[in-house]
């Protein structure tokens, strides 16, 4: 008898083990967000992130404790020289964090390790000729993000993005919005949407306003969105982000429907901070 039941004691415990580790897993990152915030991290965020004492009371304790769980939960790891300290994962973990407030979170299930350079990092991509030969190109990157597990960032540019918080450039929120797009597969500017909202209907708005950018890229038409959110919808949603979290008085007035379905996503409003 116990040979037979052996199996089945296994896969019961396997499936309890399985049932139980969301469990435990929130229940340690409750354990986290209910610690002191360190003082010296207050700091970091109020040196690096001038619209931090802009925003709601509520808001500011609730982006504490997602970075008190980002930090202990995600490896950065220097490159090129750069030694990790705490001034570098507060300054990239609180720009990345922003995109999680007020919303149910998993902080970023398929990120594992953060890498950071001094600054922009060269890399070799593979490009096509108009005959369609192949050929490899030296290309400056400031962020990239990877779908197995890892992001890349500049950390020049991660500490210009913070200091300029109203240019509609950070290239911390760019790479991150990238890690949302890719929590359901390859990233292709349709991120998982919260109850209440229509894929439908952010497929419509998206694609009329990515067509606009590209109509407006190819004529030299000044927009308020970088022209290398043309590029593909995976990449107008990250532009469209930074700009949201950057520029919303001016991207609320200029593109209503955009704004109103990212606002929907993630779950704040910027203009009132």
């Amino acid at each position: 008898m116990l040979p037979i039941l052996l199996p089945l004691f296994i896969a019961i415990a396997i499936i309890g083990s399985l049932m139980a580790k969301p469990y435990w897993r929130e229940y340690k990152r409750d354990q986290v967000r209910s610690l002191p915030f360190k003082k010296q991290w207050r700091k970091i965020i109020q040196q690096r992130m001038p619209y931090f004492r802009q925003m709601p009371t509520d808001l500011q304790l609730q982006l504490k404790q997602h970075i008190q769980v980002f930090i202990a939960e995600k490896n950065f790891i220097g490159c090129n020289g750069v030694k990790i300290t705490d001034e570098i994962k507060i300054t990239i973990a609180a720009q990345a964090c922003l995109l999680l407030l007020n919303r149910k979170t998993d902080y970023y299930p398929k990120l594992k390790t953060i890498l950071v350079y001094p600054s922009a990092f060269v890399k070799e991509q593979s490009q096509l000729n108009p005959d369609g030969t192949q050929y490899t190109k030296r290309v400056a990157l400031s962020g990239e993000s990877w779908d197995f597990g890892k992001i890349v960032l500049s950390w020049q540019d991660s500490v210009h993005g913070a200091e300029l918080p109203n240019d509609g450039h950070n290239v911390v929120i760019h790479e991150f919005a990238h890690q949302l797009d890719q929590e359901n597969g390859k990233a292709n500017g349709s991120p998982i949407l919260g109850k209440g909202q229509s894929y439908q209907c952010w497929s419509e708005i998206f694609s009329q306003q990515f067509d606009e950018l590209r109509k407006q890229a190819a004529a030299g038409t000044p927009s308020i969105f970088d022209y290398y959110g043309a590029t593909e919808p995976a990449e107008f949603f990250a532009v469209v982000s930074e700009v949201f979290f950057e520029k919303s008085q001016q991207f609320s007035q200029q593109h209503p429907a955009l704004y109103s379905q990212l606002t929907s996503y993630y779950k704040v409003d910027p203009i009132h901070w």
